[in-house]
């Protein structure tokens, strides 16, 4: 009996002195990454403001992306890899995740938004989070289970308080390094990073851009009652899927082919900013630029608009275009708001098309595309349910779990590894990554 008491007090001790620690650590780390992503956001309107005001900015293009990409090839190193640096290093901690990765991706995504790329910028967020996590873990000369726990800790961080989405953000840290695995040892320090973050961000004065899904869906009564509402939701689903493998693939494939036919990285990036200006003439149209979340311009396609019933049937493959080429030119930003606006365009496309609410659909495609992009679909309902409300839970689940099945063995971080196979005919090494998988390895 007195051993039993003395273990289940040494335990509780234990316990008391790890969560003491963490706190320590990640109160500090999480207020410096919310502070940083605050003025990142800050920077990311001001860019874009400026880009309205000065539309020939725009010509500058390619002389922003050569000169970024010239900063990464002389002082990069390994930072190029971005956010699949940082999968890898939390499966597999090694050198870690070097400090210059946090200002150089501040600069690259600010100055791809100044000149009109379309990328995002969560790729940002994640990797400054990534990036100053690291740098602590080895200061702090941390073990390595300790440092995989903080780095996913960064990542929550970051993600949690760019999209102001805390719960997301945490599951996102977990969700993201394997298919069909959790990482519960990270759960509390990554919510507690995510939540810290997005409060100090917050703080800062940031807000973001809320939607609003008006179509009432009751909550009570028999779960399939609105059953062809449902499966047009599923049948959406699908779309969602195919279209977030779409955009993976050509990104990947793209990006491969101009690295084979231009290996100079100025060079490569001065030539998808001459080919974003060409689609620019060619379409007559700069809605496709930048984020896509709001325009100075009356009659542009947005994020928002897509949640009002008008008649669009092809923003999202333009915007699609726009991005893949964007990215697979080396510019910086990350795929997530671009991939919200391909999924919420989407959405406002089958609504019609399905005649089914749009402000539902689009809200359905705007988390359901990122979920089979990046293989999270836990993250991705969490989400719709922080925009949205807990009322659309059933509708966002379907349509975030369809798409992440008919996306397959695909997604935008190829150092994600395998751990549950979607399918069960899918035969898959215990632990392949998305890369070795795509290369037939």
């Amino acid at each position: 009996m007195r051993a039993l008491f003395h273990n289940s007090t040494l335990s509780v001790l234990t316990t008391t002195r790890t969560t003491l620690l963490w706190l320590a650590i990640i109160v500090p780390v999480s207020a410096v990454i919310g502070s940083l992503c605050a003025a990142f956001l800050w920077l990311l309107d001001w860019a874009t403001q400026t880009r309205f005001s000065n539309p020939s900015f725009l010509y500058l293009l390619p002389v922003g992306g050569a000169g970024i990409a010239w900063l990464y090839q002389r002082f990069g190193g390994t930072s190029d890899a971005g956010n699949n640096l940082i999968v890898e290093q939390i499966h597999r901690p090694t050198a870690g995740v070097p400090f210059r990765m946090a200002p150089l991706v501040f600069l690259g995504t600010i100055v791809t938004h100044l000149f009109g790329g379309s990328a995002g910028r969560e790729g940002t967020a994640v990797q400054l989070g990534g990036s100053l996590a690291s740098t602590a873990g080895r200061f702090l000369k941390l073990a390595p289970a300790q440092t995989r726990i903080l780095l996913m800790s960064g990542v929550a961080a970051g993600f949690g308080a760019v999209f102001g989405t805390p719960l997301a953000g945490a599951v996102f840290a977990l969700e993201v390094l394997s298919i069909g695995r959790l990482e519960y040892a990270g759960l509390l320090p990554c919510l507690l990073a995510s939540i810290l973050a997005d409060w100090t961000c917050h703080s800062w004065g940031m807000h973001h851009t809320l939607y609003h899904i008006a179509t009432h869906i009751p909550t009570t009564g028999p779960l399939f009652q609105h059953p062809i509402l449902l499966a047009k939701t599923a049948l959406a689903g699908i779309a969602f899927g195919l279209t977030a493998l779409l955009f993976a693939e050509a990104n990947h494939t793209l990006g491969g082919v101009l690295k084979h036919r231009i290996p100079s990285g100025p060079l490569r990036a001065a030539f998808g900013g001459c080919i974003i200006i060409m689609l620019v003439w060619a379409l007559h149209t700069r809605a496709y630029l930048g984020l896509g979340v709001w325009s100075a311009l009356p009659g542009d396609p947005t994020l928002s608009g897509f949640f009002t019933p008008t008649t669009d049937y092809w923003s999202w493959a333009l915007k699609l275009l726009f991005t893949v080429i964007t990215l697979s030119a080396g510019f910086k930003g990350g795929e997530v708001t671009p991939l919200f606006f391909i999924g919420a365009a989407l959405g406002h496309t089958l609504a019609t098309l399905l005649n089914a609410p749009t402000d539902l659909f689009a809200g359905l495609g705007f988390v359901a595309v990122f979920a089979a992009a990046a293989n999270t679909p836990i993250a991705c309902t969490l989400m719709g349910i922080e925009l949205f409300g807990a009322d659309y839970a059933v509708p966002l689940t379907i349509a975030c779990w369809v798409a992440y099945a008919c996306s397959g063995h695909h997604g935008i971080y190829l150092s994600q590894r395998i751990a549950t196979p979607k399918h069960q005919r899918i035969m898959a090494p215990i632990n392949a990554t998305l890369r070795s998988m795509r290369e037939g390895k």
